[in-house]
């Protein structure tokens, strides 16, 4: 059955996959992946039962499950609540529900922002050092 338009991509709880996941459309994953997965024009989102370790780039990451590894979205990252993260977190937005869990560094800053702006400088150092949820680092 092909996929209607607007559906997105799905990996389902039973499936596990080690390597590389790369693709242009939205991605839900429930199941394991280990490597990494990017999906750089794409929404990827990290279903309730899904156990994650890999470094993911996306335009927008939402969370649900639980992610071990370095997150790069090009929008926005949403840890929703009972997600388990453990990586740095670099995005344009960030927002956390109560409930979830977060450790690792935050940098929020936008691709068109350089680091040498004192504006992008101070905003990206207020950034990643007030910002630790659940374990210590």
């Amino acid at each position: 059955m092909p996929v209607a338009e607007g559906t997105a991509a799905s990996i389902g709880k039973s499936v596990q996959i080690y390597g590389e996941v790369k693709g242009s459309e939205d991605l839900v994953v429930d199941g394991t992946v280990e490597g990494t997965i990017t999906l750089s024009e794409s929404r990827l989102t990290i279903g309730p039962n899904a156990h994650v370790q890999a470094n993911v780039s996306a335009r927008d990451v939402v969370i649900l499950g639980a992610l071990t590894g370095d997150i790069l979205a090009s929008g926005r990252v949403e840890l929703r609540a009972g997600c388990n993260v453990k990586g740095d977190l670099r995005a344009a937005r960030l927002s956390i529900e109560e409930n979830a869990i977060f450790s690792g560094k935050v940098d929020l800053a936008t691709t068109e922002r350089t680091a040498t702006s004192p504006a992008a400088s101070a905003a990206s150092a207020s950034a990643s050092s007030g910002i630790a949820f659940g374990a210590a680092n």
